[in-house]
């Protein structure tokens, strides 16, 4: 067996609960090495408590996880809840060059000269930069990645996938990112309903095939609905002609009591027929669908929001003019003007640690202290969903932290929750055992009992399943008030978002175009440059060519034109 194909995790027979609640369900899967598999799944299916008994944090309840002698797995937790003291106890024991090079190839500038206070205050995606640096440097064997693109700008993402690419060892990626999921990955373990299933091919082809196979299934499921359905009618009728013939049987009649005895017998054999043919249908019908049985594939949750937004108010709602921020001798921006108007979508572009969810704080008063002037309308109803979900009371229940009490509130909070996909044992749970999805949908809700203007989505989509971020899109785009919003979800962004607020160089500028002409812009004005370059070369050579007509070929000036005329041509060649 040649080295790439060696298998590297083995899972047998794995099952795991927690509480009453059955999570995996006799898993059975190889993870061969070189393998890019993404392990995909809705909130709450499995998969971090797959990765942690890959890992070793957890220990199956039944089954068992055989791994290649000596195997290194470098692990990236979900959670970026890091302190101070974890950053600091693992600098120790890894190879400084290697975590500091990492850190520079992912954006983090000089880590060797951070002090305490400079690493506590990091924002998530800091937080999150550290952690991949220090996974890389310890030099594993296996990655497992769980929502590595959580709180990353794009300057990380695009280094991880680079990272990931000159990676020869196999890698299980845990994401929800759609577009990451298509650079990176080869391979979908899908967990659904406690079981696995493998589909070859990244994010895209899975999707493709999952939506062919449901289609296959419901039309063998309508198939054998009919045919059930045929056979139940015909036992209908042989039990009507059976009942019939039983009545017939009993009945008293007139006439000679012998005829009486024949007639009624007749009818007994008659209906005794009857039920043997009713029972060898049923037998059958059983039999079949024992053996073939096709189940009604179960379709897919659909996740609805609502958000209610009030009449327009004044045009301008937010106005930056000479806005600077700074943290002890750390700069974030300065000198900074910008505005907001009703109903536009904004997106919030920049590295991590730029200042993006510090303007946030601004904007929603939680971080007063600035320079220069922030004005928002005093008539505009803010609301903000936070990245962080430790904020939820652990040890109440969605509804009790939700803090309504009203029955018609409560009902309504119910649906909203159902929607969303959180069923009645899961909100009759604490939340500190929901997962970081499920409590990211009991903030969603909180929203959702109010009416706002303006919503600041901080990271929405974070811990967000594909069915409820590709509804949450769908919803957004509906919303008429106004939404700011900081995503490292490339295609969340790009559909919601027409105009940006752009962090760089330590200042903050306002850009007129979608996330998608931003990254491009480049490119785009590559290509303005070579239309003028070659409209400016056509009109000199129409130039020449009207001279040339004019003068005669012995003339010393026409082999002057004539050899700018062919070199005219191989520039607008080359163009």
């Amino acid at each position: 067996m040649q080295k790439n194909q060696m298998t590297v995790v083995k899972g047998l027979g794995l099952d795991k609960s927690f509480h009453v609640r059955k999570v995996l369900n006799n898993i059975n899967f190889e993870i061969k090495n070189g393998e890019r598999i993404g392990l995909v799944g809705n909130n709450g299916a499995g998969k971090t408590t797959l990765a942690n008994l890959i890992f070793g944090r957890l220990s199956p309840d039944k089954g068992m996880i055989e791994k290649s002698k000596d195997l290194r797995i470098g692990y990236l937790s979900q959670s970026i809840d890091y302190e101070v003291s974890h950053f600091q106890q693992s600098f120790v024991g890894i190879e400084e060059n290697e975590l500091f090079h990492h850190a520079s190839g992912l954006g983090l500038k000089k880590v060797y000269d951070w002090k305490e206070n400079r690493l506590s205050h990091l924002s998530g995606g800091e937080k999150l930069k550290l952690a991949l640096s220090m996974v890389w440097s310890s030099k594993p064997d296996f990655l497992i990645l769980d929502e590595p693109t959580n709180h990353l700008d794009f300057t990380g993402i695009d280094w991880l996938v680079s990272e990931l690419a000159k990676f020869h060892g196999p890698v299980l990626i845990i994401s929800h990112d759609r577009h990451f999921l298509n650079k990176t990955v080869n391979r979908i373990f899908e967990l659904e309903n406690s079981n696995i299933q493998f589909y070859n091919g990244n994010y895209s082809d899975y999707r493709e095939e999952k939506q062919q196979k449901l289609a296959n299934q419901r039309h063998q499921y309508n198939v054998q609905q009919r045919q059930v359905e045929m056979v139940e009618s015909q036992m209908e009728q042989l039990k009507s002609w059976s009942e019939k013939a039983h009545r017939e049987s009993t009945k008293k009649g007139s006439g000679p009591s012998k005829r009486q005895n024949g007639f009624k017998e007749y009818h007994r054999v008659k209906a005794k027929k009857r039920d043997n043919q009713v029972k060898s249908k049923m037998t059958r019908l059983q039999n079949e669908l024992d053996k073939h049985k096709v189940d009604k594939p179960a379709e897919e949750v659909a996740v609805r929001f609502q958000f209610d937004s009030q009449g327009k108010r004044g045009k301008r709602i937010i106005e930056a003019k000479g806005l600077s921020k700074a943290f002890a001798d750390r700069r974030l921006f300065q000198d900074s003007h910008f505005y907001i108007n009703h109903g536009e979508r904004i997106g919030l572009l920049g590295e991590n640690g730029c200042g993006k969810t510090t303007l946030i704080k601004m904007i929603i008063g939680n971080e007063p202290f600035f320079e220069g002037e922030l004005w928002k309308s005093e008539s505009i109803k803010i609301a903000y969903l936070s990245q962080d979900v430790a904020d939820l009371p652990a040890d109440k229940t969605a509804i009790e932290a939700l803090g309504i009490t009203e029955r018609e509130s409560i009902l309504q909070a119910r649906t909203y929750l159902a929607n969303l996909g959180l069923t009645e044992q899961h909100i009759t749970k604490p939340i500190g055992t929901l997962s970081l999805g499920e409590r990211t949908r009991v903030k969603l809700v909180d929203m959702l009992m109010k009416e706002y203007d303006v919503l600041i989505l901080d990271e929405p989509t974070n811990h967000l399943d594909l069915p409820s971020r590709e509804q949450l899109e769908k919803t957004l785009s509906a919303f008429s008030g106004t939404i700011i919003t900081v995503s490292h979800d490339y295609y969340f962004l790009n559909k919601l978002c027409d105009r940006l607020l752009v962090f760089e160089n330590q200042g903050i500028k306002r850009f007129e175009m979608k996330p998608e002409e931003y990254f491009n812009k480049d490119k785009k004005n590559d290509v303005d440059h070579r239309k003028e370059a070659l409209m400016i070369i056509e009109n000199r050579i129409a130039a020449i060519l009207g001279e040339l007509s004019l003068i005669d070929q012995k003339d010393p000036k026409y082999f002057v034109l004539d050899r700018e005329f062919n070199h005219l041509l191989k520039e607008k060649k080359n163009l």
